[in-house]
């Protein structure tokens, strides 16, 4: 039995180097990027109304000083910030359903803008309830 040969040095492996900022390159990449960092704005939203919740719960004084801190100047700005990029969140997601979704319907495959069109009017439809439920209050 003949003994491997090694040698000092390794093959190196065709790679080619990738840049930091690969995703800057194109349109599609940056939504995406865009769109994953956002999860982080609908966590601040969860934790936000947590909060909320843990304030109205502690009795009248505890949901003043809530409100007090949310005016300020800097929380205000950090949800107007998130709520702009939970919609885009939002939309770049419904828009991406009909690839992640296939439907039979029938026997027959629901073409991709009646799933994006359900998506979107299921969202107009709550949005509604709320403003309906906040109007009314």
């Amino acid at each position: 039995m003949e003994t491997p040969i090694y040698t000092e040095y390794h093959p190196r492996w065709l790679r080619r180097r990738v840049s930091t900022y690969w995703w800057m390159q194109r349109r599609s990449y940056f939504a995406f990027i865009v769109r994953e960092l956002s999860s982080l704005s609908v966590a601040w939203f969860v934790v936000y109304l947590l909060m909320l919740v843990n304030a109205v719960t502690h009795g009248e004084a505890s949901y003043r000083t809530f409100l007090e801190w949310s005016a300020h100047p800097r929380v205000l700005l950090l949800n107007v910030a998130s709520l702009f990029l939970v919609v885009f969140h939002a939309v770049t997601w419904f828009s991406l359903a009909p690839q992640a979704i296939v439907v039979h319907f029938g026997g027959r495959r629901v073409p991709g803008s009646m799933i994006a069109a359900s998506n979107y009017g299921a969202w107009i439809v709550a949005s509604a309830v709320v403003i309906w439920i906040l109007v009314r209050a």
